[in-house]
């Protein structure tokens, strides 16, 4: 059973205030269990305590009242939820109208559950929703069962061609779940993955080459999708830039975007401004990034929120290069966005950034005053520990160029202590032998480091996008 504490911890401020007037609709009386169990889980659900709540409610009796209510809570939320996201898009829209066929043919009055139903499939033909495209057709049919009025032939033929087209679909889910799972769980590309995606890329071209998929929208959506998933894998971005230009242009032309897929736009837009900046094309990057503001506020704003650290990233990326006191001014406007301060990656993203910055500058002490207010944010823990390994070694640099050997000791013996089976699973890595080059380097003259910087240097030659702060340049840095 669904726990309704986890239900109401997931509700927005709009959601709560909906259930509390659906629940005084009937009553408005302060003696209202419902809405003071309601409130109770709001305020409380870290630290639920069921008897203290029961008793408050109920007194020393049999727990099956408080269960009863609990009961009739979670029903009139989820009752609640339902009315509120019922016409909220297309697809719910289209749901909608089936459960509403559906209730007319339990009434028996099949003409109004046939007429729901014809709406129902003109809404899924115009958004191609082959799954409930099928179920209305399933519907319609079933309802030829219970009336003569209703010749089924018709329906059946429907139902088949769509079968072909929801196979399609399911075929392009299946690669783009396949492509998912090789993104999440492979830290470290391979040649493995290399053969798994190439084989992927041959499956998709074959499939795209069908024409039911060159004259559905909805398919060839999940055909860019598998593909630019493909190309980011492989960090292939002078081909994933190449492929955005083209579909962009492709899906415009041929007026496939709509408010239903406005967030694929949206992401296209952003993929494409990373490429161009991975591509070093910045001044094209950022005019791309007025491209995507603008589009973030259609559909009265229908994706901004979810996009607006997108922008204001794509923004920094590249002023970190091209004009780097503009980029720290971005962050700082960025951190006043309660929409930014919101999101679970706010402080990665802020302080994680200007620490980036401000040590690009030279300003050590402010890079490590934004790095230590990094680090004593509360969600830091949950951050993936290679992540948190990579920025501890960010700070043993800024240490170093701070000349602060004491601090540095002290950093360095922690770091190995919390970081103790990443250190010992691969002791050759490039993370561990950056330490143990920082150690020889803060006991080493200046004019003795060319030796030892060169030997790092030519032991890892290709340069990685998972670096704070690139261990090859910084270090090239410390030769001139």
């Amino acid at each position: 059973m669904i726990k309704i504490y986890k239900i109401i911890e997931a509700l927005s401020k709009e959601e709560c205030r909906n259930i509390k007037i659906l629940l005084s609709r009937t009553n408005n009386s302060e003696d209202r269990k419902d809405i003071a169990l309601f409130d109770y889980i709001r305020k409380n659900y870290s630290n639920i305590d069921e008897n203290y709540i029961a008793n408050s409610l109920y007194g020393d009796i049999n727990k099956n009242s408080f269960y009863r209510l609990k009961n009739r809570l979670q029903n009139e939320i989820n009752k609640s939820l339902i009315y509120a996201y019922h016409n909220k898009n297309e697809f719910s829209h289209t749901l909608h109208l089936i459960n509403l066929a559906k209730i007319f043919r339990e009434k028996e009055n099949y003409s109004l559950s046939y007429d729901y139903l014809l709406t129902a499939e003109k809404k899924a033909i115009k958004n191609e929703f082959y799954t409930l495209l099928d179920l209305t057709y399933s519907e319609i049919i079933s309802l030829s069962i219970d009336s003569v009025k209703f010749d089924p032939q018709k329906f059946i033929k429907k139902k088949r061609a769509n079968l072909i087209l929801l196979n399609k679909v399911g075929e392009i889910d299946d690669i783009l779940a396949t492509l998912t799972h090789i993104v999440k769980t492979s830290q470290n590309y391979n040649s493995t993955e290399i053969k798994k995606n190439k084989a992927l890329l041959q499956k998709i071209n074959k499939i795209s080459e069908d024409e039911t998929i060159k004259n559905s929208h909805q398919l060839q959506l999940k055909i860019y999708h598998s593909i630019s998933r493909i190309l980011l894998q492989q960090h292939d971005y002078i081909h994933l830039e190449a492929y955005l230009k083209l579909t962009l242009n492709h899906f415009i032309k041929n007026n496939l975007f709509n408010k239903s897929n406005h967030d694929t736009r949206l992401q296209m837009l952003t993929y494409l401004i990373n490429s161009l900046f991975k591509n070093n094309k910045f001044t094209e990057s950022l005019q791309i990034a007025k491209e995507l503001r603008s589009a973030m506020l259609e559909y009265d704003g229908l994706c901004n929120k979810k996009y607006l650290i997108y922008y204001y990233n794509s923004l920094v990326i590249n002023y970190q290069v091209t004009d780097k006191l503009k980029a720290i001014a971005i962050l700082e406007e960025a951190k006043t966005k309660a929409e930014i301060q919101e999101l679970p990656i706010f402080s990665l993203f802020i302080y994680l950034n200007l620490s980036v910055l401000f040590f690009n500058i030279g300003d050590f002490k402010q890079s490590k005053k934004n790095l230590i207010k990094l680090k004593l944010q509360d969600d830091f823990s949950n951050l993936d520990s290679m992540l948190q390994y990579k920025i501890n070694i960010f700070e043993l640099m800024i240490l170093f160029e701070l000349e602060d050997s004491k601090l540095f000791k002290l950093q360095l013996n922690t770091l190995k202590l919390a970081f103790k089976s990443i250190i010992t699973t691969d002791s050759k890595s490039r993370d561990n032998k950056l330490i143990n080059l920082l150690v020889k380097m803060i006991k080493t003259p200046k004019d003795e480091l060319k030796e030892l910087i060169s030997h790092f240097n030519k032991t890892f030659k290709d340069k990685t996008d998972s670096d704070i702060i690139n261990y090859n340049n910084w270090l090239e840095s410390k030769l001139r």
